[in-house]
């Protein structure tokens, strides 16, 4: 077999391998699976990928150590040490790229990306609220309703917040800067005395008069650039008449007793902030197709899928290419795992593309850089890893093992339970069983 034939071959097998993805991303546009088989078919194909990496690749990987004169921990040592690089390069890549919107592929990677961005982005809000004594009074639990009603003011330096006398129309807090309460003049012109008291970052005031109607009791002045949080009396009126709890709490803050006592140590703000932070571990679906539409018109958004199919192609097909050696000595389990596990992956893929607003042409598009990142691999594994018996070579191959073996727990397993549950267990050790049968009657002939 010439040279050129034997890489055109390797190339098909890439392409072969891969194909699936194409019809994986039509099922997903126009027919749709149902969870159950999707569950079914991505736990299958895990169970062979995982049976295809531990006899295919790490043993065989470790008898060829064994021929060049390594012992038993040497050799597993060897073996382990690119299972782990390829696990690493793979999960920090992942990561990476799923923070740059490809996340928005899967519904698992999707939440957990999410979760961390809501988590990210009302922290230090969080934080902030739990410095106001009234907030503080109420239930953690109840942060969920009373963020979408923070707004957002700027103020500049000499500016009048409001004048004693004025409305209680809404309760502040400091984020950035710094707030002044200043006395009424010698002639009673209201704030224009000396400075009384200075409001920096998380000095909330203005809760009593939400509480009691009554109106303000001070004048409040910027003294520096500041950036303050409002809750306006609308806004927390309505908060408490849809949430009986908190309509009981501001109740009973209301009673003189209650008012009087209302000083909490600093130690209690930190710990109404955690709790609150733990009733923030779930997304809205309001919330999450929000966040999709963002992660998708994000910058980079579309280069990082691409990329990310890519990183997801290019391990396996690396070791299909490495150890190719005629049709009749492919990895056939190895195969037979990716193209299993490319069509619910790339269906459940295209149903959240289109979700982001991406048209069905732009997710072909997308999907056929796996193909042709499949050949490249083939390619490539075959070209410098397989025609080498160098230690080289079998390191490169467990370093690719562990990149593929990173994909099936960062994201196979995960997506087959979320769709079907714990029932799962049984199709992954089907697969298993299916690749080690393979396995098998190569040697028992």
């Amino acid at each position: 077999m010439g040279k050129m034939m034997e890489l055109f071959m390797v190339m098909m097998v890439g392409l072969l391998t891969t194909s699936s993805s194409m019809l994986g991303a039509a099922i997903g546009l126009y027919a749709r699976m149902s969870k159950k088989l999707t569950a079914a078919i991505l736990a299958f194909a895990a169970g062979s990928l995982i049976s295809a990496l531990v006899i295919d690749l790490a043993y065989k990987g470790a008898l060829e150590l064994n021929h060049h004169g390594f012992n038993l921990h040497s050799a597993w040592g060897f073996i382990a040490g690119g299972f782990l690089l390829g696990a690493v390069i793979y999960y920090t890549s992942s990561l990476y790229l799923e923070g740059k919107g490809a996340a928005i592929r899967r519904p698992t990677q999707f939440k957990e990306y999410a979760l961390a961005r809501k988590q990210e982005q009302t922290k230090e809000l969080v934080g902030w609220l739990s410095k106001c004594d009234l907030l503080r009074h109420l239930p953690p639990e109840a942060i969920e309703h009373i963020l979408p009603k923070v707004q957002d003011k700027k103020i500049k330096p000499g500016e009048i917040l409001f004048y004693s006398g004025d409305p209680s129309d809404a309760l502040y807090i400091v984020a950035r800067g710094k707030m002044e309460v200043v006395a009424d003049g010698p002639d009673h012109t209201r704030g224009t005395g000396r400075s009384i008291a200075e409001l920096g970052p998380g000095s909330a005031f203005g809760e009593m008069g939400l509480l009691s109607g009554e109106a303000r009791t001070a004048t409040i002045r910027c003294s520096e650039d500041a950036e303050l949080l409002e809750i306006g009396r609308e806004d927390f009126q309505d908060m408490i008449a849809s949430d009986p709890v908190m309509a009981n709490a501001v109740l009973h803050l209301s009673h003189e007793r209650s008012i009087q006592n209302l000083s909490i140590p600093e130690t209690d703000s930190s710990t109404w902030a955690k709790v609150a932070m733990h009733n923030l571990d779930h997304i809205s679906k309001g919330e999450s197709n929000k966040m999709l539409l963002e992660a998708a018109q994000g910058k980079g958004a579309g280069m990082a899928i691409v990329l990310g199919n890519i990183l997801d192609t290019i391990p396996g097909c690396l070791v299909i290419g490495a150890g190719f050696a005629g049709f009749e000595k492919m990895s056939l389990t190895l195969m037979v795992g990716m193209f299993l596990g490319g069509i619910p992956e790339a269906a459940v893929s295209a149903v959240m593309l289109t979700k982001a607003g991406y048209k069905p042409k732009f997710i072909y598009l997308l999907w056929s850089t796996v193909l042709i990142a499949g050949m490249v691999a083939a390619v490539v594994g075959k070209q410098f890893i397989g025609n080498s018996e160098s230690l080289v070579a079998v390191f490169c191959e467990a370093v690719a093992g562990g990149a593929v073996l990173a994909l099936v727990s960062h994201t196979m397993i995960p997506e087959a339970i979320h769709k079907g549950g714990s029932i799962v267990v049984l199709p992954t050790v089907g697969g298993f069983l299916f690749a080690l049968y393979i396995t098998m009657s190569e040697v028992f002939v």
